[in-house]
């Protein structure tokens, strides 16, 4: 069951709902929004991100009649901030967004995620598919598609980052005191770039977010092929992303397949919101 807590946002009840749900010992902050009798679609964020990135998007879920589950994922929210790298396995980001459904007592939802939301939205989606309706993913390919693409492309290039991410410590001093100035630069709105980066700031935020990367080679789930109806959105202009991993996405979808191609960044929610929810609503049906 999740346990209620005022979150001082004075919407009303039944509109906004910040809850925490319990998983493995933690407590995760989730976001319960929109019409509660409406199609549930859990979105899943990114890094350095938190439920907030949603905030542009979600209006156009709920006037559809959809219900949104935004969480703060493992290492986001402060009770639910474990140490150590092992504590952000694939698979453990996995069992945190069941935990998320069940709380909420939500057999199967809509999943929209972005960035590393998006990597844990494909693994949710080819091991537990009967929790997973239909699959948005914003910017991340299939993990196996970017995989692929690391020598076959100049994704090895773009993708660098995540082995210097591997180092303890270093990056936490880098990138610090420069978090905010690197997002705006990247083209993320300067509104969310400096909310990202002050809660960065938290005691154990930035480790933990960082933590992420440094677990994947701890991670024993591999994520196989989708077989649930699937769009994948990806913009044009990702520095971090390239074509090539985007196209090859398709070879590792069974389902029913949409590939988007936005003439944008990396920073789908914030930057192209609209878009994204309405390839949402179109796969969840809208209201009803």
């Amino acid at each position: 069951m999740s346990e209620r807590v005022d979150d001082g946002t004075g919407e009303p009840a039944g509109a906004q709902r910040l809850t925490r749900c319990p998983s493995a010992g933690l407590l995760l902050d989730v976001r319960d929004a929109g019409p509660a009798d409406g199609p549930p679609v859990l979105l899943l964020h990114g890094f350095p991100q938190d439920r907030t990135s949603w905030d542009r998007l979600a209006p156009a879920l709920h006037a559809a009649g959809l219900r949104t589950l935004a969480p703060d994922q493992r290492g986001y929210s402060p009770g639910a901030r474990p140490r150590g790298r092992g504590a952000y396995r694939l698979e453990l980001l996995v069992e945190d967004a069941v935990a998320v459904l069940d709380a909420a007592g939500v057999e199967r939802a809509h999943v929209l995620g972005h960035d590393w939301g998006g990597i844990v939205a494909w693994a949710l989606a080819a091991h537990r598919p009967e929790r997973t309706a239909a699959l948005t993913v914003a910017s991340v390919p299939h993990p196996r598609a970017l995989s692929r693409s690391l020598v076959r492309s100049g994704q090895g290039l773009r993708s660098a980052y995540v082995a210097a991410f591997q180092l303890p410590r270093l990056p936490e001093t880098v990138l610090g005191p420069r978090l905010g100035d690197l997002l705006r630069r990247s083209g993320l709105p300067a509104a969310e770039a400096a909310r990202y980066a002050a809660r960065m700031q938290q005691p154990g935020a930035l480790t933990a977010a960082l933590d992420w990367y440094r677990a994947v080679p701890l991670s024993r789930l591999r994520t196989g092929p989708v077989d649930v109806p699937t769009t994948y959105a990806w913009g044009n202009r990702d520095l971090a992303l390239g074509r090539r991993a985007a196209e090859l996405t398709a070879g590792h979808v069974r389902g029913p397949y949409r590939f988007v191609e936005l003439d944008a960044g990396h920073w789908l929610p914030e930057t192209r919101p609209e878009q994204l929810a309405a390839l949402v609503v179109a796969r969840a049906g809208g209201a009803g």
